[in-house]
């Protein structure tokens, strides 16, 4: 197991506490405006690693199909071989003897062998065909010509399937459906009370009684559990960005997250701070929120591991969606308020360039490596 998961799962852990603690422990108090700022950044960065990220390497490890994409590579260098023999550089029996070697060659040979495991109960793929036609030849079953044509007639076919095409039609619904059912599960905890702006809250019932204190207990445990929620969906977008096996994929929606997440630790904290009467049960407020986007992680990390890659790119479109709808309600209402819509717009603005240029830069650094 690689160390990354780990290392990320106790450093949200740790950013998570120090936010969500320091107004517990410190006579730091909420500044409204400066935390509406960090927020509008951070949502910023969010839609824009989304966007740049998340989506095009969800979409691209789930719409994937390595064994369909070895049976390519392997047709493109059999067709150069017929190539050859077209040209009369080698005969059938070279031919045949090139083949053979490719079939063997660790390029494919390992993706094969990993392949055999996943797919022992669909369709025999191009290699397998292959290697049939050659023992045919070798055993005196068939002649060499015989062999070549079987093999020939087995390339042309590879990627040709009207099979093939329904299944893209059918996996673009399914891609696009994951990123949906991601937003709309957020919009239907949203919908039943259970939503995660926390300083909103906070910040609305200021303006309409002049004090912090909330008197619904049940407000406050749908906050924190609406908060802890948000932070699991967290958890499956870094587990699912780790089970792919790029650092800097990781890394990249790990950032992302870790920078949303700070400024919701703290509003959590304040909030919690009014709304407990006891410092003990706003520090458990913090803690049950800050230990649920490792715990997820983990356990996301760990379950798509053991699954097909496809999985793990549903996984973060999924995540994706949830990303796009938390950034949104995060600055829509600031953005529709009159006073305040051209510096919220223009803070969420700052963050997206912001990380475009960052994710720019490390693209042209040959940071930003594929996974799969």
């Amino acid at each position: 197991m690689s160390s990354a998961p780990i290392l990320y799962a106790g450093l949200t852990l740790i950013v998570a506490l120090i936010a969500g603690l320091l107004p517990v422990f410190s006579k730091i108090k909420e500044n409204p405006e400066r935390l509406k700022m960090i927020t509008a950044i951070a949502s910023g960065i969010i839609i824009a690693s989304a966007m740049l990220i998340v989506i095009p390497e969800g979409y691209e490890i789930a719409s994937s199909d390595s064994h369909k994409e070895n049976d390519e590579a392997l047709a493109g260098s059999i067709a150069l071989v017929f190539l050859e023999l077209n040209h009369g550089e080698v005969n059938e029996s070279e031919a045949i003897e090139e083949i053979e070697g490719l079939l063997s060659h660790d390029g494919h040979g390992h993706e094969e062998e990993h392949d055999e495991e996943e797919h022992e109960d669909e369709s025999e793929g191009l290699k397998e065909t292959v290697e049939h036609a050659i023992e045919e030849y070798e055993e005196g079953l068939i002649n060499a010509t015989t062999a070549l044509e079987e093999i020939e007639t087995a390339i042309s076919s590879v990627g040709h399937s009207e099979e093939d095409e329904h299944d893209e039609h059918a996996s673009g619904l399914l891609l696009g459906g994951a990123i949906l059912g991601g937003f709309l599960l957020m919009f239907v905890l949203e919908g039943a009370g259970i939503g995660h702006a926390v300083h909103e809250e906070h910040h609305d019932h200021d303006d309409h009684h002049g004090h912090g204190h909330v008197h619904h207990s049940d407000s406050g445990w749908r906050l924190v559990l609406g908060l802890t929620l948000h932070s699991a969906t967290d958890g499956v977008a870094i587990g699912a960005a780790a089970a792919t096996g790029s650092v800097a994929l990781t890394a990249t929606v790990a950032i992302a997250v870790l920078i949303h997440r700070a400024p919701a630790a703290f509003s959590l904290g304040v909030f919690s701070m009014h709304e407990r009467k006891e410092r003990n049960d706003s520090i458990r407020d913090v803690v049950i929120f800050s230990l649920a986007t490792p715990i997820m992680m983990m356990l996301a990390y760990f379950a798509l591991s053991d699954l097909e890659t496809h999985m793990i790119g549903l996984a973060m479109l999924f995540s994706a969606g949830t990303f796009l709808y938390v950034a949104a309600v995060d600055t829509l209402p600031d953005i529709h308020n009159p006073e305040t819509g051209r510096t919220a717009l223009f803070y969420v603005l700052i963050g997206a360039v912001g990380m475009v240029l960052v994710l720019a830069g490390a693209d042209a650094a040959g940071l930003l490596e594929h996974g799969h």
